[in-house]
């Protein structure tokens, strides 16, 4: 799927590579990050070695009652059933084919094309996880995916889902917008999970699919890494994604920046 892909952006590639400037015009910002998730090994090696190391965790974590990722877990969690929370895009589906599409059309993330994609449901699977998920369901866990995809798609990201051969049950898919009227922070769908079942790990391409992280500087998140240090790779999962995130925002904190802060791209973080 992702060689097939690769039509797309090789054009914008050979107009890049016959300017001496890099700062073209012609050069768009996403183009390398997008040919590197489609094209390299490296980005398959990274997404294959985060899900298999979570895989490996899957007998331990079950195993240990007292074992829970989330930081909203309550005290009482021990006999609550085994669930996985994963974020949605580029984490379990592969969006560059959007990203593609935008740097061929010279045009950049907007709420009614990113929606559009959606419902064309032609996301491909993120390397590793399918396997890694099914497993998971397979030994017993509940999955939740916690995505700031918006409520007005979520039946074409189930489709999506359930075409490519993820497990998903009614009320798994928890959306932006979605009931009980959630909004793009994540920290109260992780407690609504929390208080029904004890959260084994936490798998996400942004440091918000983990804990509030929207909206502080780039110092106060790598703070937060480091205070959390020991459950990178034990109960908190990273997928590789350099085309957007929350870190862009932490870059600009200043209110002089509001304008500019409005205009990231806020789809999925």
């Amino acid at each position: 799927m992702k060689k097939l892909l690769l039509f797309i952006i090789a054009p914008a590639l050979l107009m890049s590579c016959q300017t001496v400037e890099r700062t073209s015009n012609t050069t768009h910002n996403k183009m390398y990050s997008t040919l590197w998730i489609q094209t390299a090994a490296e980005y398959e090696a990274l997404t294959r070695m985060a899900y298999n190391a979570a895989e490996k965790q899957l007998p331990t974590a079950l195993e240990d009652s007292m074992w829970t990722a989330s930081l909203e877990q309550g005290n009482s969690y021990s006999a609550l059933p085994p669930a996985i929370i994963l974020d949605i895009d580029e984490t379990v589906l592969d969006n560059s084919f959007y990203e593609a599409r935008s740097i061929q059309d010279g045009t950049s993330f907007d709420p009614v094309s990113w929606n559009q994609w959606v419902r064309e449901m032609k996301a491909a699977a993120i390397p590793g996880s399918l396997e890694f998920i099914k497993k998971a369901d397979q030994m017993g866990v509940s999955i939740f995916y916690i995505t700031n995809r918006e409520a007005e798609v979520q039946q074409y990201t189930v489709q999506n889902l359930t075409t490519l051969g993820y497990p998903v049950r009614v009320g798994s898919v928890m959306s932006n917008g979605g009931e009980p009227n959630w909004t793009s922070a994540k920290t109260e769908r992780r407690k609504w999970v929390a208080e029904r079942y004890r959260i084994m790990m936490l798998l996400g391409d942004d440091l918000n699919d983990f804990l509030p992280a929207r909206n502080i500087s780039v110092q106060e998140r790598d703070s937060l890494v480091e205070e959390h240090a020991e459950k990178w790779s034990e109960k908190w999962f990273m997928l590789p994604n350099p085309n957007y995130g929350s870190w862009e925002r932490a870059i600009l904190t200043d209110s002089e920046n509001e304008r500019l802060l409005n205009s990231l791209d806020g789809r999925r973080n």
